[in-house]
């Protein structure tokens, strides 16, 4: 008898606890896949589109990377020089106004970003003005006054 009255407790305390009210479910959210990460050259076509006064925008290839970084592990996948029409120019090749780096993830992007920051603290005359946007890197040559280097930040913040 005590092992039925036992049994029945337990039979009891699982009803019981089973007949509370239901968890709310949270409504699914629609999976979508993730936008495409843009490329450098992407990227400057819509700086130039926005206003920029940019000219000369050398798209590298793994071949023509003067760095030998594109395509490395943790480099970037995408580079483009660009120059700004205010900047004097030296030689077309090396343009004067700016590079944007397009990396995999984030992590290599922020990694690239502290590299040159700690090279440019290193002597005035590598500084630069660098923006980082998800894995975007902009960088903008010294030449460029802070306030025309800001105008490439409002545009990379909205369009880049």
């Amino acid at each position: 008898m005590k092992k039925i009255i036992y049994l029945l407790s337990i039979v009891l305390m699982v009803v019981l606890l089973g007949c509370g009210t239901p968890a709310p479910v949270a409504p699914t959210k629609e999976v979508t896949q993730p936008a495409k990460a843009s490329t450098a050259a992407e990227i400057c076509s819509s700086l130039k589109a926005s206003g920029l006064p940019m000219d000369n925008v050398i798209v590298y290839t793994e071949e023509t990377d003067t760095n030998k970084l594109l395509g490395r592990p943790n480099q970037y996948t995408s580079k483009a020089n660009f120059a700004d029409t205010r900047a004097a120019q030296i030689t077309k090749d090396n343009p004067v106004g700016g590079s944007v780096e397009v990396f995999a993830n984030p992590q290599d992007a922020k990694t690239r970003e502290e590299y040159v920051s700690n090279i440019s603290k290193s002597s005035p005359m590598f500084s630069q003005y660098l923006y980082l946007k998800g894995t975007a890197l902009l960088r903008i040559d010294h030449d460029l006054t802070p306030s025309q280097a800001k105008e490439y930040d409002t545009a990379f913040e909205k369009n880049g």
